[in-house]
């Protein structure tokens, strides 16, 4: 698709302004005033704020490689999972604010790292200016895929505002369950949102494409592991200690309703942090019998497009430091 960069930039200069003086970026529609850094649920103001920018490992084969994904994480969240892994730049808003033409830059300096992606990670409540920080850096030369990386609560709305924008969707879909999204989350109405949104993405990205090295596309049954997605939706679903049944819900819904046109991510890297020590149900790791189960369930009803994760990943030492590099 091509993308008329001008007369989208005239939208957006048009809309951003209204979208920030009265938010309703995401489905908490809570109407702050952030153009005046009145901050909303998410807890930010108007400015970017960014808590790190680095190549980064730890994702699926197929975004990080052997390079790294250009991972650029924004503080702040509108979801606000009690359990967060990301708790530092979530709930207490470490990072540091920036310009959308600084945001642009980094995404230029990630592509001359050689990352394999500009990946945004929580990017929901800076839509606006993400849209302005990407239209200007695909016009100095960004080349790169961009992966939109998020808790899957999501505005319909807002997300068709990135269509042509973004190439990848990495959302979760978190629980199936409205008492449990209610109980972690806050939100009782996540499934209902969260399940429209994926769709949308869906839509936007149609089958998953692979690109080799050499520049070669790949379709999901020729997929292999050294190559990098280009465009398509991954689901992430991190199975939650005493979730199982919630679990197979969820990848049940995905497996009938996209079948093959989504890759499944089945995640056991749930780490107990201190934020959870009142909670003896969190408090706790993934069995890894539930994981199994939950693997062999996903297995039983015909998944094949999928990732899952072996060894120990439930450790405080994968979650990255927040400490401003590359901002």
């Amino acid at each position: 698709m091509k993308i008329d960069t001008d007369k989208k930039k005239i939208t957006t200069e048009n809309s951003n302004k209204k979208l920030m003086s009265d938010c309703t970026l995401c489905p908490r529609n809570c109407h702050a005033d952030r153009t005046h850094n009145n901050f909303g649920v998410c807890g930010v103001g108007s400015e970017p704020v960014i808590a790190r920018a680095a190549l980064h490992m730890w994702e699926e084969p197929c975004i990080s490689g052997k390079e790294g994904s250009g991972t650029v994480f924004f503080s702040g969240c509108n979801l606000g999972c009690i359990f967060c892994q990301n708790y530092d730049i979530a709930h207490r808003k470490k990072g540091k604010a920036i310009s959308t033409t600084r945001l642009s830059e980094i995404f230029l300096e990630l592509q001359d790292k050689n990352a394999n992606n500009i990946n945004l990670v929580t990017p929901t409540h800076f839509i606006p200016q993400i849209i302005d920080a990407l239209m200007n850096a695909k016009k100095n030369g960004l080349s790169i895929p961009v992966i939109y990386n998020s808790s899957g609560y999501e505005s319909v709305e807002m997300l068709q505002m990135l269509d042509g924008l973004i190439d990848v969707y990495l959302p979760d879909l978190k629980y199936f369950s409205s008492e449990l999204s209610g109980k972690y989350s806050h939100a009782t109405d996540y499934f209902e949102k969260a399940s429209l949104a994926i769709t949308e993405m869906v839509r936007q990205t149609g089958e998953p494409l692979f690109r080799t090295k050499d520049g070669i596309l790949l379709t999901a049954d020729q997929y292999d592991d050294e190559a990098y997605i280009c465009k398509g939706t991954i689901v992430r679903h991190l199975l939650l200690p005493g979730c199982l049944e919630d679990s197979k819900s969820v990848i049940k819904y995905l497996y009938n309703t996209f079948g093959n046109q989504i890759y499944i991510s089945i995640m056991n890297q749930y780490t107990p942090l201190k934020q959870v020590a009142g909670l003896p149900e969190l408090n706790r790791k993934v069995s890894p019998d539930d994981y199994e189960a939950l693997v062999d369930y996903a297995i039983s009803l015909g998944v094949e497009n999928g990732f899952i994760q072996e060894g120990d990943v439930a450790a405080e030492s994968f979650i990255p430091e927040f400490d401003s590099s590359g901002i």
